[in-house]
């Protein structure tokens, strides 16, 4: 049969490296309250509810579209060719974008990091649907799903759209507070609670190889402050180290402790203390 083109239209809010400090305002296009799913209809294109930000089309040349250079990839008989421009409507092509796609088995698959044509791809097997989302130190960020077709030797083509919340993010990397990254108390002893949040560090910075990153140690103002900016340091430098065990080269990796020398809530209360006392990563 013909080979399909899946044009995929979607806003997405985030920052540089992904979208984690703050939400779109409601009603915004990046205010959904669930996955958006992208269905692939028969021959026709069939329009989107009113509350789903995406637009489907079809067209017969996804077989055709690639990046900067030839693509590297072809449909099979058991995987179908996923091929993807994330592009910004005011700048244009966004590159160094890896886009995630899971299956209800819970296996994923990754393009590469999109070139300077917004441009990525995989192979994923047909006859399933995937949710999709693009890696980042932040949130995870689920977006949409896709369903691919059972069908042999077919092309999806999804472009993907979105436009920065705040400008001024491009000019600072945004620093990500990884929710989730526990210790025992007084100590910098990592909590096994932890892991799952840190393996998301983990896969990003895998499937990102020139990335970076800086872990800032926060803690409240109780105790003494010498104190207090050691186990700083030491709750950053165990971080490091987790990742490091992971299989993230250590040169990638910068550990930094403030002590509470940069609070982000009051310390009169508990729950300013909780917020407080906290992880920070950021590109560098």
């Amino acid at each position: 049969m013909g080979r399909v083109q899946l044009v995929l239209l979607a806003l997405f809010a985030l920052s540089a490296c992904g979208g984690s400090q703050s939400a779109a305002p409601a009603g915004s296009p990046a205010a959904l309250d669930r996955p958006s799913e992208a269905q692939a209809p028969g021959n026709t294109s069939e329009p989107t509810p009113p509350d789903n930000q995406f637009q489907i089309q079809l067209s017969d040349d996804a077989g055709e579209a690639h990046g900067e250079h030839p693509s590297e990839i072809e449909a099979t008989e058991t995987h179908a060719a996923m091929r993807m421009f994330v592009v910004n409507p005011d700048t244009g092509p966004i590159s160094g974008i890896v886009i995630k796609l899971t299956g209800p088995d819970g296996r994923s698959y990754y393009t590469g990091e999109t070139d300077a044509q917004g441009y990525g791809e995989v192979l994923v097997p047909i006859g399933q649907r995937y949710a999709i989302e693009y890696l980042s130190l932040g949130r995870r960020n689920t977006q949409a799903s896709v369903q691919v077709p059972r069908e042999p030797n077919h092309d999806l083509r999804l472009t993907m759209r979105y436009r920065r919340i705040r400008p001024e993010q491009e000019r600072t990397p945004p620093r990500f507070v990884l929710d989730g990254v526990l210790f025992a108390s007084g100590r910098a002893a990592l909590d096994p609670q932890s892991f799952p949040r840190l393996d998301r560090v983990v896969e990003y910075m895998t499937h990102r190889p020139n990335v970076r990153i800086r872990v800032a140690g926060h803690t409240d103002n109780r105790g003494d402050p010498q104190r207090n900016q050691a186990l700083s340091e030491a709750r950053a430098q165990a971080v490091r180290q987790y990742l490091i065990s992971q299989g993230i080269a250590g040169t990638r990796i910068e550990a930094v402790g403030y002590g509470d020398q940069e609070p982000i809530a009051s310390n009169d209360s508990e729950s300013g203390r909780q917020q407080n006392r906290r992880i920070v990563a950021a590109e560098l």
